[in-house]
């Protein structure tokens, strides 16, 4: 790969990828492309950025075009429980989006494009200990269908056009440099920076909610190592289940607990509630394991030291 556009470079995943894949590729070989949000300072010191919509057909292509780009990382999505609240826009976004990158990739004979999927493409009838790669695909939320479309469009695309596609189910994703914007995994992020600045949270859902969870570093760390991966040593494309560490929300904050011995958490779960009890609390990933050699490095309560050390640092100088 040459040039590499990532589309959302703004979100919470697509942000640090960005800056990580030009570390790797080069600041010019990385396009961090955004739609509305105005990027990072980080993001427009190291590398060219654009505006891109993948709905505008014109706007995309010209971008494409301009800086030669011959792999696509899809990171735009309406996430769960935003979808949720206007299920159109997810389908738009999630979907016509996905079509209009995989026609343009197909058009421009690309490298790589690599979609991610999520845990949301399961659902209630899904096995939910240690939820295998091969399983019932039966989502209850806009998010989850348009995840379980996606990864058939890309296998599609593998079959039927030859082309390299990938893409992995992320768990949800614990960072201490973005915010998340809207999923329902979000209060295991927003639990650290509550811990640090008010030593107390409130939970949107109940203490025994176990979901699998991945620290940002494995989170980049998996995704770029499928990206790197030997295609044809892959007998899966766009569906890897991934994982990195299960915990209930008590067992977080027993763990911040650990060094804010003082800490709080009082639970009001909302409409977000119904949404994680449709999830699994622990996946299967030995596909990932031996098509790629994923290989997570942290755990709960290595990640949480590190989250705290980070937060509280940010906290100290005023910038959160």
């Amino acid at each position: 790969m040459k040039k590499i556009l990532v589309i959302g470079s703004a979100g919470q995943i697509g942000s640090e990828l960005t800056l990580a894949l030009r570390d790797i590729y080069g600041g010019e070989n990385v396009i961090a492309g955004i739609r509305k949000t105005k990027p990072s300072e980080k993001l427009s010191e190291t590398g060219p950025v654009e505006v891109v919509d993948a709905l505008d057909m014109d706007n995309f292509v010209s971008v494409v075009k301009k800086h030669n780009v011959d792999a696509i990382i899809n990171m735009a999505a309406i996430l769960s429980a935003t979808g949720e609240k206007n299920p159109m826009l997810a389908w738009d976004v999630n979907m016509n989006g996905l079509i209009n990158v995989l026609e343009v990739a197909r058009e421009f004979e690309m490298k790589q494009v690599l979609v991610p999927s999520s845990i949301a493409v399961f659902g209630p009838t899904t096995p939910r200990d240690n939820t295998p790669q091969e399983t019932v695909l039966k989502p209850t939320t806009i998010y989850g269908v348009t995840k379980v479309a996606g990864e058939l469009l890309g296998d599609y695309y593998v079959k039927r056009y030859g082309m390299d596609v990938r893409g992995l189910r992320y768990p949800g994703i614990i960072s201490n440099e973005t915010l998340p914007g809207g999923g329902t995994t979000d209060y295991a992020v927003a639990i650290y920076y509550e811990a640090i600045k008010n030593k107390k949270y409130t939970c949107f859902v109940n203490a025994e909610t176990r979901l699998p969870m991945m620290y940002m570093p494995d989170c980049l760390k998996a995704t770029i190592d499928l990206m790197q991966a030997d295609f044809s040593k892959l007998r899966h494309h766009s569906d890897f289940n991934v994982g990195a560490m299960s915990f209930s929300v008590a067992e977080l904050a027993e763990s911040i607990k650990k060094h804010i011995p003082e800490f709080e958490i009082k639970y009001e779960p909302d409409y977000r509630q119904e949404i994680a009890d449709s999830w699994p609390n622990s996946v299967d990933d030995s596909a990932a394991r031996q098509e790629w050699g994923w290989e997570p490095e942290y755990d709960l309560d290595a990640m949480t030291k590190d989250m705290l050390e980070v937060i509280g640092d940010k906290h100290k100088k005023g910038l959160i």
